[in-house]
C-alpha cells in the first residue's frame, strides 16, 4: 500500500498549522488565506471574525468552488447569513470549523479530487 503522495502532484496542501500561521506545501503564510487545490494562495484582507461583512466573500465566488471550508479562527464561530448570501444563491457548498479542524478537512476532500476552497482566517 502506498503512503507517500506522488511527487509529480502539485497540489496545494496544508503541511503545518498553528493558531498563528498556515503552511501551505512547506511556505509559511501569517495571514488569512484563501486557497484552492491549485492555483495561487490568496492573501485574504480579513483578520478578525468580528468583521467579517458580504465583500470578504466575493474573491471566493469568482474561484467558483462547489464547496467552501471556512476556518473562523481559533473556535467555531458561524458566519451571519446574510454575509453568506451570494454564495447560497451560486448554489456553493459552505462548511464552517475553527481553523485547525478547517486545514485538516480541506487536505482530505481536496486529496479525493473535490473542487474545495479553503478560507482559513488567521486571526490579529
Amino acid at each position: 500500500m502506498k503512503l507517500q503522495p506522488d511527487p509529480k502532484q502539485s497540489l496545494n496542501t496544508v503541511t503545518r498549522y498553528d493558531s498563528q500561521y498556515i503552511e501551505i506545501n512547506e511556505q509559511r503564510f501569517e495571514n488569512s488565506i484563501i486557497v484552492m487545490p491549485e492555483g495561487e494562495i490568496l492573501d485574504w484582507n480579513v483578520h478578525q471574525f468580528t468583521d467579517l461583512d458580504k465583500s470578504d466573500f466575493s474573491p471566493i465566488l469568482d474561484k467558483k468552488p462547489a464547496l467552501v471550508i471556512f476556518g473562523s479562527g481559533h473556535r467555531l464561530r458561524f458566519p451571519q447569513p446574510a454575509i453568506l448570501q451570494e454564495l447560497i444563491q451560486a448554489k456553493i457548498g459552505f462548511e464552517t470549523m475553527d481553523t485547525q479542524a478547517a486545514c485538516r478537512t480541506y487536505n482530505i476532500l481536496m486529496s479525493e479530487g473535490r473542487l474545495v476552497l479553503g478560507a482559513f482566517l488567521i486571526e490579529k
